[in-house]
């Protein structure tokens, strides 16, 4: 690397933006905020909007056995998330009604594809599956 190439990824390391910092207020408003998603679905864009949950309006359940099977935690695992995300979304729709509402008998037809999708970008785990599943 010559001494120019490396004054000039000096220059771009320097140039990082620092990472700003959530404030307990904005973390707060976050509950009471409807969020807007949009991903693109076989070649056409599907619209979706979510709030994130306090502690009392997560969904509710028992604890797991310690003697469950991998199968039996998968699929409370599974469960557990669907709710969530179920649940963030009702949750904007009560609060937004006029928004891109998606009722739970038309939630439960969607392609499993496309609720996986949706979950994971609400979840903000899409990036990382991008990742998983590169060639």
């Amino acid at each position: 690397m010559t001494e120019t190439e490396e004054t000039k990824e000096i220059e771009n390391t320097e140039a990082v933006a620092p990472v700003e910092e959530w404030t307990l207020a904005e973390l707060v408003a976050l509950t009471d905020e409807v969020q807007t998603g949009e991903l693109e679905f076989r070649g056409k864009v599907f619209k979706y909007h979510f709030c994130e949950l306090v502690e009392k309006e997560e969904p509710k359940f028992k604890p797991l056995s310690d003697r469950a099977s991998d199968e039996q935690k998968t699929a409370y695992y599974t469960e557990i998330g669907a709710k969530r995300i179920w649940a963030m979304i009702d949750k904007a729709n009560e609060k937004n009604p006029e928004g891109p509402v998606i009722e739970k008998d038309n939630w439960e037809l969607l392609p499993t594809t496309l609720r996986y999708q949706v979950a994971n970008d609400i979840m903000g785990t899409t990036q990382e599956v991008k990742e998983n599943f590169q060639d």
